[in-house]
């Protein structure tokens, strides 16, 4: 059995202590009113003279002024641009006043989406382990099954701040704003699927059905240990063929609601099937490196080079597969040059060129350069280093799949962001291993553990 260390507890907890205090700055900081939120862009774009460039080319005396010496205008025509002006400042800073509200809410989402979309990765490349019979793969299952015991809790988590959404105690989905939908004709015509009860709805149900999967098939798993014959096997082979419909459709629908309607002016059919990659490969990697520490604790005897060696093969593949899936839904989209497509890339190139363009590095020329050689699949550090890097690059990725679309241009790496990574990172160490100690890390009844233990590539 399993035991969790004080050291690793601890450790965790301090991550989530350290990670709330990121967060509460992060709210704390943010503006509550629109002076507070023009008071914050002024000082971010002060010109070192005390006067910022938007209060300098927005100020109508000054302009008035201009116009008057230049002769270009009468006084009836003058007063009017002007007033139109303001009116265009007005709405100007209410826009920037809610992107800087929705900034610490958009690190806590991102976070917390990222964290649990490792779970549920997890749990698809689980079920697909099952519904295969799959003969190498049987003492990495304890591992799997603890890593899925986030998913309950994560799930609920983001459940919540897609509550608090609809109850518009932030502006993350513009489209749960009726003064937006009442002056907009495309997001009025997409009412009958977003809205807020039907939203919520489905969500509940995704979530209800991906965590029955993972409990019935975790009780089937730990009644096999003690059974007298393959009766929990072969249910959990069933259900697991039967999860792997309801998932690739739910998984695809949630993408659409979770993140892709953030910005309900624009739509990929490949954008499913990209979160898709990108959790899978996530949860891959994260199943290697729990394997990697537990091992090293003296755990899992009886995995092999082998069994780290198929896992690399994995991340390597999905990141290859992630590749070509993000290549084809940008270049596609780049090259056909529609205004209403295009403008999700000219947003993220313009004012997330690092971001953007760091992931893909992080989540393809890395894992490529690092994970091509089939050695190097087989040493532990290899692994580990690669994994970091993919993790952190899958974290840059929801990180530019949601900020352009909830914070724009106001975004940068603060006290927020980091503090909601470390939160939920400890939050997720801390209920993994926490599982992992509730039953033995060899799940012996398999009838495929023999060939698994005697596994060699």
């Amino acid at each position: 059995m399993y035991t969790f260390p004080n050291k690793l507890r601890n450790l965790a907890i301090a991550f989530m202590v350290i990670g709330f205090l990121g967060l509460t700055y992060g709210f704390l900081s943010a503006p509550a009113t629109l002076e507070e939120s023009k008071a914050i862009v002024a000082a971010s774009h002060s010109d070192g003279h005390g006067t910022s460039h938007e209060e300098a080319s927005h100020d109508p005396q000054e302009t008035n002024a201009v116009e008057v010496q230049a002769g270009h205008h009468e006084d009836a025509a003058a007063s009017h641009s002007t007033s139109t002006e303001e009116g265009h400042d007005v709405d100007h800073d209410e826009h920037v006043f809610h992107q800087l509200s929705n900034k610490p809410w958009a690190a806590l989402y991102v976070a917390a989406f990222f964290f649990f979309m490792i779970a549920l990765g997890v749990l698809a490349f689980y079920a697909i382990q099952r519904a295969a019979q799959a003969g190498w793969s049987p003492v990495l299952y304890r591992v799997m099954e603890g890593i899925t015991a986030y998913l309950l809790p994560g799930g609920i988590v983001v459940i919540v701040i897609l509550v608090l959404s609809t109850l518009h105690l932030n502006h993350l989905f513009i489209w749960m704003d009726p003064e937006v939908v009442a002056h907009d004709k495309l997001i009025a015509g997409k009412t009958g699927f977003l809205n807020a009860p039907f939203f919520l709805t489905r969500a509940v149900i995704f979530l209800s059905g991906w965590v029955l999967y993972r409990y019935f098939s975790r009780k089937f798993s730990l009644a096999q240990d003690s059974a007298t014959d393959l009766s929990n096997h072969k249910k959990n082979f069933r259900i697991s063929a039967a999860f792997l419909v309801f998932y690739i459709v739910t998984e695809s629908i949630m993408s659409w609601d979770w993140i892709m309607s953030i910005d309900p002016h624009w739509f990929s059919t490949l954008f499913g099937w990209y979160v898709f990659a990108s959790m899978f490969v996530s949860g891959i990697t994260t199943i290697a490196m729990v394997t990697i520490y537990l091992k090293s604790k003296g755990y899992l005897e009886f995995v092999n080079d082998s069994h780290i060696h198929d896992l690399g093969k994995f991340m390597f593949g999905i990141s290859v597969f992630w590749t070509y899936l993000w290549f084809s839904q940008f270049m596609l989209i780049w090259y056909s040059n529609i205004p209403e497509e295009v403008t999700y890339f000219i947003t993220r190139i313009e004012d997330y060129n690092l971001p953007f363009f760091g992931m893909l590095v992080m989540n393809f020329i890395f894992p490529l350069l690092i994970l091509m050689n089939s050695d190097y699949k087989r040493v532990n550090y290899f692994i580990v280093m690669a994994g970091i890097v993919i993790l952190l690059g899958h974290y840059m990725d929801v990180f530019n799949m949601i900020m352009p679309s909830a914070v724009g241009d106001q975004w940068f790496i603060g006290a927020p962001e980091i503090g909601g990574f470390f939160f939920f990172l400890g939050l997720f160490i801390f209920i993994v291993f926490k599982e992992l100690t509730k039953a033995p890390l060899l799940a012996k009844g398999d009838p495929y553990m023999g060939e698994s233990e005697r596994f060699h590539y």
